[in-house]
């Protein structure tokens, strides 16, 4: 009878932690803006700093975007209640995006050569990181796969000549934040496109 009674009570708690990562990945999908935000904000800081010759182009922009995205999250925090796993995400996307900026910003302008190539592998291997952590943590493959696509951005950036590490880098950006932040809004329409139909 015990025995009987612990499985069903496995059984439960098993279902609830699924339905929790499930949930989960549901929410990390109604934050696909900010890949599609932070991609567009990668591509006017390269391009300012490129065309533009502004040397503070890319901490202008980041700062900019985290602005930006600071104002979007709390107007978008009512609707959505936090939750653990929320937290956790949020917790590893911050911690990542003040590394890059730290790190990057460093290596930009500091007094010794720099070298792009380690750069753009810096990069991409934070990005990997966070995209990792996070589809780990939700047990979410798409984001998983993310995380592989930026991992051999990054082995690419240290083998690549010069002339191909712009393309390896634009290409990166816009299918590792823009495709797939897209994708992730798209998912989310269409997840909420009955619910829209029954309240209307």
């Amino acid at each position: 009878m015990d025995a009987l009674a612990n499985n069903q009570e496995l059984t439960e708690r098993l279902k609830l932690i699924e339905s929790m990562m499930a949930e989960g990945r549901r929410r990390q999908e109604s934050w696909g803006w900010t890949f599609l935000l932070w991609g567009v904000a990668y591509y006017v800081a390269f391009f300012w700093s490129w065309l533009g010759r502004f040397a503070y182009a890319w901490p202008v922009t980041m700062l900019t975007a985290a602005v930006l995205s600071s104002i979007l999250f709390r107007r978008r925090r009512g609707r959505n209640p936090a939750t653990t796993l929320g937290r956790a995400a949020g917790s590893i996307w911050t911690a990542t995006g003040l590394s890059m900026f730290i790190v990057l910003c460093a290596m930009g302008y500091s007094r010794h050569s720099s070298n792009e190539h380690a750069m753009v592998a810096a990069f991409a291997g934070m990005l990997g990181l966070a995209n990792a952590a996070c589809g780990m943590t939700l047990r979410w493959k798409a984001q998983i796969y993310c995380a592989l696509f930026w991992w051999a951005t990054a082995i690419a950036a240290c083998y690549c000549s010069g002339v191909v590490l712009l393309t390896v880098f634009l290409v990166a950006v816009f299918f590792g934040q823009i495709v797939f932040g897209g994708a992730m809004m798209i998912a989310e329409m269409r997840r909420n496109k009955p619910d829209e139909a029954v309240h209307g």
